[in-house]
């Protein structure tokens, strides 16, 4: 990691490690700097959604392997989104988000759930969580794999 890292001198680019930000860390060279850590977990989603409450509705994209889900207000707000990919070998979530004002509502276990849906195989499911997402996480059943760690210029 150390020497790609000084492969590189323009920020944008990331460096991400399945491992602690302090293994990360030690390998870095100097101008480096670290995000927050989070956790690369596995488990499986529901994939039956509650139905949403009056006033929201619910967008669903697909395209190849990747797979898009929002949901709005009816003010038009963007309350909760998240996106997935399927490969043959696994179902990986991504950026899964609900906007500070619609929190605790169950957006995001809409979102994973209608996501969930898109699966075509029986193959694991993954995430990477940020420590408050892992505690939701791993109350629904998702266990910690490994910490995760990213290194940015």
């Amino acid at each position: 990691m150390g020497e790609l890292a000084r492969t590189i001198d323009q920020p944008g680019y990331f460096i991400k490690l399945c491992g602690s930000s302090d293994e990360l860390r030690s390998a870095m060279p100097s101008g480096w700097g670290l995000d927050q850590e989070r956790y690369f977990m596995t488990g499986r989603q529901a994939s039956t959604p509650q139905p949403l409450t009056q006033g929201y509705t619910i967008e669903i994209e697909q395209s190849d392997m990747i797979r898009r889900v929002a949901i709005r207000y009816e003010s038009g707000d963007q309350a909760a989104s998240g996106y997935a990919v399927e490969s043959h070998d696994a179902f990986i979530y991504d950026r899964i988000e609900t906007a500070p004002a619609y929190r605790r509502k169950g957006l995001g276990s809409v979102v994973m759930a209608s996501l969930a849906q898109t699966k075509r195989g029986d193959v694991p499911e993954f995430l990477v969580a940020t420590n408050e997402g892992r505690l939701l996480y791993e109350a629904l059943g998702w266990r910690v794999l490994s910490p995760y760690a990213t290194a940015f210029l």
